[in-house]
């Protein structure tokens, strides 16, 4: 007899799992990919579906502490899509959570590379506008997508699209923390997903405002001239208190004599 799965909505529903790609969701073909699924509520059991359809052969049967980890093995186009996950309690009531959000996977390296430039090269000053922009190798003759993908990162940086050739990506008000080596992709946008290898790395340096330096140093200043101000204090303190007792100390000699 088949059960009857009732997923749960509304108040006192399951929470909504959260799904995360380690080490990235955009990898090379042949890698391997760990995907993440976790919620707050403890002993359930994770599904994991490429669209529709529930992964069996990686699907965690064991009660778990609110998380599991489904491992993908030698990457290859055809594990490129959208994934979800989802969990269940076995006992009755049958209840599924809703699904996590949408994370796309994708296996790089079945259309041309592309190209990525900055107008503004190397350094940037914090609070600037970086604008990247990424083009394709050859005419297309469908719409696609671009991400912006930064070394270290587990999700793309930005995505944009659809569109045709090339795209620009925004990164506004920079920081120290926009610092590091970025590339783009480009993807079909449904099945079978295919990507284009990544572009070359272009490094971004964002260094401080003019003038923020000198503030700093000013400030580094005034801060040690205060503290300089206060252990002078504190030693004449100590000076006075020092030549007060020895004034007093023959005084107090004569009259025991």
């Amino acid at each position: 007899m088949e059960l009857a799965w009732r997923e749960e909505d509304g108040e006192g529903s399951l929470p909504k799992p959260s799904l995360r790609a380690w080490p990235s969701s955009v990898m090379p073909r042949s890698r391997n990919v760990t995907l993440q699924c976790q919620t707050s509520t403890k002993n359930v059991n994770f599904v994991l579906r490429n669209g529709k359809v529930p992964l069996e052969p990686v699907e965690s049967w064991i009660p778990t502490d609110g998380s599991a980890e489904f491992q993908l093995t030698d990457l290859q186009p055809s594990n490129a899509g959208e994934y979800t996950c989802d969990y269940y309690r076995r006992g009755a009531p049958h209840t599924r959570s809703q699904p996590s959000d949408v994370l796309l996977l994708l296996v790089t390296g079945d259309l041309p590379t592309p190209s990525l430039q900055a107008h503004q090269r190397g350094e940037v000053t914090a609070g600037d506008t970086v604008t990247l922009r990424c083009q394709t190798a050859a005419h297309l003759y469908e719409t696609i997508m671009f991400a912006l993908l930064k070394a270290g990162a587990a999700e793309p940086v930005q995505l944009q699209g659809p569109v045709k050739e090339e795209t620009d990506f925004s990164l506004q008000n920079v920081t120290a923390g926009d610092t590091g080596n970025y590339s783009c992709v480009y993807f079909q946008t449904s099945t079978p997903f295919w990507a284009s290898e990544p572009s070359d790395h272009l490094e971004i340096w964002v260094t401080a405002p003019p003038g923020a330096a000198s503030r700093d140093y000013t400030s580094g200043n005034l801060l040690r001239l205060g503290l300089a101000a206060v252990i002078v204090v504190i030693m004449g303190a100590l000076v006075v208190e020092a030549w007060c007792g020895r004034k007093e100390s023959p005084r107090g000699s004569t009259e025991n004599s």
